[in-house]
């Protein structure tokens, strides 16, 4: 983990964003114009992956981690899980009249984790829920009263990493914060200025990246300067490498590390020339 960059893929023609890493680390997982993508890393080729009974996609995405599928976030406010080489999807979630958005799956690819947005009225805060990933009655995990986002298991699955405003009562003040699964254990990970988004552990546990918003940022919007951040897991305040990026919301939403834990994905906006 030098810090060294390599730009991948570039296009002006589809915004691709949130890449998760396959697990034989050949190739990225992304979302583009509602559809899933995956990119060959060795090719450089960009092919869809083809889903039957998927409304459009938004940027949250997590792998099965059996490797063979993938859960999804849709348009519609609903979870599904897809086959990875394409196919028929199934859908997770009721309509229980709020709206879902997927973050996390456990290392046994048991629970997810999601953000319920009651009604989906945005203008309500996120609350974190857990439910069984062949579908079922969800749970409530406490995070106090402000808006949260982006939870995600770690990897020996003991806990949910996340972002939560419960910290702060100035607006959109999103700190990183990680709590058990089952409500225990809820601590803040870092103290700062600045809206911190998007904590994504390493499959080794050592290393983290997060997603840096200038301070008075409302919600994770697109199209800003922001800071890629990689911590290590010891000391959240401490972190070894930042990139200035022009980005936002879908470059860093998911985790995208590679599984030897030696390099991370991420998406930077093009900029149009003037």
């Amino acid at each position: 983990m030098s810090g060294e960059h390599i730009l991948e893929y570039s296009t002006g023609n589809i915004l691709l964003e949130a890449p998760n890493w396959t697990l034989d680390g050949r190739e990225l997982i992304l979302n583009g114009d509602g559809r899933l993508w995956r990119f060959d890393l060795a090719s450089g080729a960009l092919a869809e992956v083809p889903l039957d009974g998927v409304p459009e996609l938004n940027n949250d995405h997590v792998l099965d981690p059996d490797g063979s599928g993938i859960f999804l976030s849709g348009e519609d406010g609903q979870i599904y899980r897809g086959p990875l080489a394409g196919g028929s999807a199934t859908r997770i979630t009721d309509d229980d009249g709020s709206w879902h958005f997927l973050h996390g799956v456990s290392p046994d690819g048991r629970q997810l984790a999601y953000v319920d947005i009651e009604g989906g009225d945005f203008g309500k805060p996120g609350r974190l829920r857990t439910i069984p990933a062949a579908g079922g009655a969800s749970h409530d995990v406490e995070v106090g009263p402000g808006h949260c986002d982006g939870p995600e298991y770690s990897p020996e699955g003991d806990w949910l990493y996340l972002n939560t405003e419960s910290f702060s009562s100035a607006p959109g003040h999103a700190q990183l914060a990680r709590i058990r699964p089952d409500g225990s254990g809820f601590e803040r990970l870092l103290h700062s200025s600045t809206v911190d988004w998007f904590p994504h552990l390493s499959p080794d546990s050592r290393l983290a990246t997060y997603i840096r918003f200038p301070a008075g940022t409302q919600g994770h919007p697109a199209d800003l300067p922001v800071d890629v951040v990689l911590v290590p897991t010891s000391d959240w305040a401490a972190p070894l490498h930042t990139w200035p990026v022009f980005g936002g919301q879908g470059t860093l939403n998911v985790n995208s590390w590679s599984p030897d834990s030696q390099r991370f994905a991420y998406v930077a906006y093009p900029l149009e020339a003037h």
